[in-house]
C-alpha cells in the first residue's frame, strides 16, 4: 500500500522562505485527525517519508503519533521531483507527505485518476488502484 498525504493548511510566507512556512491551528488538526483516522482504520503503515519543507514535516510528525512511527526526511519529495514507486521499494507500506501539484500527479501516473488532493487530504493506492480519496471532513469523521 501506497499513502499520500497532502501537508495540512499552511500560513503564508512570512519572508522566511516557502519551505519554512508552518502549520495553522487548522492544518495541525487535519495532520492530528488523519493520523487518528489511519489508525482507526487500522491501516498498517511501515515507513512515513516527508518532505523537509516545514508544513509537510510537521503534518507528518503529528500524523505518525497515532501510527506509532518514526518520520525519515525524503529530500526528493521536497524538490517534487521523484517517483514513488522508487522511493517506497523495499520499505513496505508506506506513506509519503508532500505537496501539490505533484501528488496529485502521482496518483494519475500510478492509477490514471485524474484527482486533486486537498491540503490534509489522503489517497490510498495499491497495485495501480486508487482505493481511496479522503478529503480532509471525511478524515475528521472517521477520527472521532
Amino acid at each position: 500500500m501506497i499513502y499520500l498525504l497532502r501537508h495540512g493548511d499552511a500560513e503564508p510566507d512570512q519572508g522566511r522562505g516557502d519551505a519554512a512556512r508552518r502549520l495553522t491551528e487548522k492544518g495541525e488538526a487535519q495532520a492530528l485527525a488523519a493520523g487518528l483516522a489511519m489508525a482507526r482504520l487500522e491501516l498498517n503503515v511501515d515507513t512515513c517519508l516527508a518532505s523537509p519543507r516545514v508544513r509537510a514535516f510537521d503534518t507528518a510528525t503529528l500524523a505518525c503519533r497515532s501510527l506509532g512511527i518514526p518520520v525519515e526526511v525524503s529530500e526528493p519529495i521536497g524538490i517534487g521531483d521523484y517517483d514513488t514507486l522508487d522511493l517506497v521499494a523495499g520499505r513496505g507500506d508506506t506513506m509519503l507527505v508532500g505537496h501539490e501539484p505533484v501528488l496529485s500527479a502521482e496518483v494519475a501516473r500510478l492509477t490514471g485518476a485524474n484527482i486533486k488532493m486537498k491540503k490534509g487530504g489522503l489517497a490510498i493506492i495499491q497495485s495501480s488502484t486508487l482505493h481511496a480519496l479522503l478529503r480532509p471532513s471525511e478524515l475528521v469523521a472517521i477520527s472521532t
